[in-house]
């Protein structure tokens, strides 16, 4: 399932009309027989209906809905904001349509009302929305959220804009023609959408390809197509050999989470360097792993990882690895081996500094950051990157020539050419100190087992997730949840996985 951004939309419509042939009136049509029918669903003739309609194809849409729903049998008032002679071009043959088939409305004056309706759905604004919501839209959506109704809006909630968020519909359901909407997958416009319910309304696939960038959903199909089988006569060689590098006398733990999520994920062979400070420690609760204790100073790494007589085939490094000198040393160490590196915490603390070497890299390279960690790389605020989380993420990765992980809610995964891939799996649980080493364990284990990177960097976010909605079905709560619960819950979804 593919997701657009509004202006794409607009370039779908336009291929649609001028390119394929079809009218706007027709697209018009079908999107809102289309939403009729899926509100019909879900809405019984009883209850009592507001169907809200502003200017632009939002309204248009609402007045297809409403004749859809009435020639059905149920009981809708319809409630038109602006005035008539404002409604143009498909909207206002919509419109005509509507009073042709019989059916009235009345304008949602000072007088307007919800208190009667058990329903409510709004069609007054879409995508289309600028600037701040002025009178008397901002009136209207306030009583529509003071309402007890259930809310549906359809396409995306008014009032809410990729750019910034002020006053919005809460809906209950949005109703979302044809392709989602990025805003359905960032914060805090997801948290107006309320349940996502995507309908088909006849366009092609060919003009959504011809007209976005790929942004698609990694869905549990893609999953059950791309996840390796392992074979009868495989060896531990066959799944990799990888080395987790990091740790320190301040964050002993961060390095052997990583350690243990990458072996529960599948890593046939996995080394950890540490300096020598914490190798008792980490010895003392991890038995599976090989250690290579290095020389520290301060209790932090100090000087070169012997990598290369070992031939590693992928590379982690930065969970709990500290900012000092030293430590940018080792990260520039491990961009110049000629391996898959994921790099994560602290080393995407020294990447700034190291961006030459990145770029000069010839073997893919995998960054993790958060929104904070991202921030920094590309000089902005936090704000700044959850408000543009595609397009950063995007045009940092096609820039550098890297693999982007940007986490939080829907997670993105981007690659060198741009495609991205949104994660839908997790929930706030997994925001706390550690999980984000845990997801670099499963990403490290997978690029060695998968052919494609993409594959393998998506089925780990999935995967990561997975564990944590798998945790609250096993009776935790997002509140207790801790990272190496997260790694206990790893062999129940490879379960679900293998069933599948």
């Amino acid at each position: 399932m593919r997701i657009v951004t509004n202006q794409e939309m607009y370039q779908v419509d336009d291929y649609m009309t001028n390119t394929i042939g079809m009218s706007e009136e027709s697209l018009m049509e079908n999107a809102g027989q289309a939403a009729a029918n899926a509100l019909s669903e879900r809405i019984e003739k009883y209850e009592k209906i507001g169907l809200l309609i502003g200017t632009g194809n939002n309204g248009g849409d609402g007045f297809v809905i409403a004749r859809a729903l009435k020639s059905k049998g149920y009981e809708v008032d319809v409630w038109v904001v602006p005035a008539r002679e404002k409604i143009k071009g498909a909207a206002k043959k919509a419109m005509i349509i509507y009073e042709n088939a019989g059916f009235a409305w009345q304008s949602a004056g000072d007088n307007f009302s919800v208190k009667k309706y058990t329903v409510l759905i709004d069609c007054l604004l879409g995508i289309g929305v600028k600037g701040s919501i002025k009178s008397p839209y901002d009136n209207i959506i306030k009583k529509i959220n003071d309402s007890k109704a259930y809310i549906y809006s359809i396409d995306v909630p008014s009032g809410v804009m990729e750019q910034k968020q002020e006053l919005t519909v809460r809906a209950d359901a949005t109703i979302t023609l044809q392709q989602p909407k990025i805003t359905a997958f960032t914060y805090p416009s997801k948290e107006s959408y309320g349940e996502l319910i995507v309908v088909d309304i006849g366009i092609p696939p060919l003009a959504i390809e011809k007209s976005s960038s790929l942004k698609e959903v990694w869905s549990t199909q893609h999953i059950k197509k791309s996840f390796p089988i392992r074979n009868a006569s495989s060896n531990k060689g066959t799944h990799g050999k990888g080395i987790v590098i990091g740790g320190s006398l301040q964050t002993p733990g961060a390095p052997m989470l990583t350690s243990k999520a990458a072996l529960t994920s599948g890593a046939g062979f996995l080394t950890l360097a540490l300096p020598n400070d914490i190798h008792a420690i980490a010895a003392a609760h991890m038995l599976e792993v090989m250690y290579k204790p290095c020389p520290s100073k301060d209790g932090f790494l100090a000087g070169e990882i012997p990598l290369e007589e070992a031939k590693y085939d992928a590379i982690a490094v930065g969970p709990g690895l500290g900012r000092t000198g030293e430590t940018k040393k080792v990260v520039e160490q491990v961009l110049q081996q000629p391996v898959s590196v994921v790099i994560d915490a602290d080393a995407l603390f020294h990447l700034p500094d190291l961006m030459k070497e990145v770029k000069e890299r010839e073997h893919a390279t995998v960054l993790t950051p958060h929104p904070g960690e991202m921030a920094r790389l590309v000089d902005t605020t936090i704000a700044e990157v959850e408000a543009n989380r595609f397009s950063i993420s995007s045009q940092y990765a096609v820039e550098n020539g890297v693999y982007l992980v940007l986490k939080g809610p829907n997670t993105i995964v981007t690659t060198p050419d741009g495609k991205q891939y949104v994660n839908t799996t997790g929930n706030a649980g997994l925001a706390k100190g550690g999980t984000g080493d845990t997801l670099t364990g499963i990403i490290l284990a997978f690029i060695m087992q998968h052919d494609s990177l993409q594959e393998a960097i998506s089925n780990a976010v999935y995967v990561h997730g997975k564990a944590a909605d798998v945790l609250l079905d096993q009776g935790h709560t997002m509140i207790d949840m801790l990272a190496s619960d997260v790694i206990s819950a790893l062999p129940a979804v490879f379960g679900q996985l293998n069933e599948k």
